[in-house]
């Protein structure tokens, strides 16, 4: 059973992975808007992570006989100056995102919640690399600033991205 102040922090983070999904698919439309589908296909591919990452809490709540308790998700802005802006946006919507992590892990030792410490450690190296890709597109953006040719061909590199669902896993069976 899990303790109610880790069920109620991981509902909260629930809630904040569901809010990063409906952000990124903002941004994804938004870059559709200004004919920049590469650009917006990687929004797209990392709105359906973070679903994954939601759906990820939502799964181990329900292993640990915890309650998952839905609530409104706050809608996020639909508008950017720049594709510089947006990845402006997202590398600190993603420090936010680490901030919060970090926030369970601290609260997971304080309550001595060994399961739940070793089920973070997914979501903390699933942060440095999603800290690292958004860091590395808003340089390479900064560098293009103005270069139509060099966001056409950044456009094109962000079109390759593919979302790849996690493989099943095998429900656990008893012995």
């Amino acid at each position: 059973m899990i303790k109610k102040a880790v069920e109620k922090a991981l509902n909260n983070q629930l809630n904040a992975e569901l809010y990063s999904s409906y952000l990124y698919l903002s941004m994804s439309s938004w870059f559709s808007s200004q004919n920049l589908n590469g650009f917006a296909n990687w929004m797209r591919v990392q709105a359906q992570e973070e679903l994954m990452h939601a759906i990820k809490f939502y799964d181990y709540l329900i292993q640990r006989d915890g309650r998952v308790l839905l609530v409104a998700v706050d809608a996020p802005p639909t508008g950017w100056d720049s594709p510089e802006a947006v990845f402006e946006h997202t590398y600190q919507h993603e420090q936010k995102v680490t901030e919060l992590i970090n926030d369970l892990v601290d609260l997971s030792i304080s309550e001595k919640d060994h399961a739940t410490h070793m089920v973070l450690q997914w979501f903390v190296d699933e942060q440095v690399e999603e800290e690292s890709s958004a860091s590395d597109i808003l340089g390479k953006v900064k560098m293009l600033k103005e270069s139509k040719s060099g966001i056409y061909m950044l456009d094109r590199e962000l079109s390759q991205r593919v979302f790849t669902p996690p493989a099943a896993q095998e429900p656990a069976t008893a012995p």
